[in-house]
């Protein structure tokens, strides 16, 4: 079957199926809500949309943070120190374990408490989900950096290149190259769990459906719209990040 008649072929269906399921409760459409021909349509939209920059800045913060902290946490488990390793496994196993959305209310409410600094809600957001995609980020780059041969540090070794030269320039980028799918793949997971951030007031992409769904009270036209952004920025993502592979497969 071709590709493009399988998406085709899901949409219609999910439509078919939602129009159905609707109709049997005499359920009146109120699309006009979302309308962007219609003055109040446009200003929903548009409110709906200003969420976007925080999402995306949410994400990105978080994403640059959680990297840089699983890179460190996973040299902690490859290094030949026994706490280091201990505490790199430590980390991981508790922040894996521990759900997203308790994590979050922890930092935003308790954190404060131990620290004596109040965090606003886009600060506690980025700190959250670095802290807990950074355990998954450090076993994607242990898996990476243990796939590059040891050969190549060998090499570099003899080539007179310091230790943290042969990181840097030969042992690293050879691994992101071999792990940058799942980083992808890291990268769509923390831009679709930032919607939990709206539970603390942040002004994203969720928090705002919420709260014009609570002014019109249209659940089905307000989530479906956000619903197609997600969609919409998440397919960009995968987009974005396979082109990339397919630039460093080439180079």
């Amino acid at each position: 079957m071709n590709s493009r008649i399988v998406p085709a072929a899901a949409s219609l269906a999910a439509l078919t199926l939602l129009n159905g399921c609707t109709a049997g409760s005499n359920y009146q459409w109120g699309w006009y809500v979302i309308d962007p021909t219609r003055p109040s349509g446009a200003a929903h939209v548009q409110f709906l949309l200003a969420g976007l920059g925080l999402t995306l800045g949410l994400s990105a913060c978080a994403i640059a943070l959680s990297v840089l902290l699983g890179i460190v946490l996973a040299l902690c488990g490859l290094s030949r120190s026994r706490p280091l390793r201990v505490l790199g496994r430590t980390y991981i196993e508790c922040f894996r374990a521990v759900p997203l959305l308790v994590l979050l209310l922890w930092v935003y409410y308790g954190l404060p408490v131990i620290t004596g600094l109040q965090f606003d809600s886009f600060t506690a957001g980025v700190l959250t989900l670095a802290l807990s995609d950074a355990a998954f980020e450090a076993e994607v780059f242990r898996a990476g950096l243990q796939s590059v041969p040891r050969g190549q540090r060998e090499a570099a070794m003899t080539l007179g290149l310091s230790r943290a030269d042969t990181f840097r320039y030969v042992v690293l980028p050879q691994a992101i190259r071999n792990i940058l799918p799942a980083l992808g793949n890291q990268f769509v997971y923390v831009l679709k769990m930032s919607s939990l951030v709206s539970v603390i007031g942040l002004q994203e992409l969720t928090r705002r459906a919420n709260e014009l769904n609570v002014t019109e009270y249209r659940p089905l036209e307000v989530y479906s719209f956000l619903i197609v952004e997600y969609l919409l920025l998440i397919l960009l993502a995968s987009w974005a990040v396979r082109r990339l592979e397919r630039t460093l497969q080439t180079g």
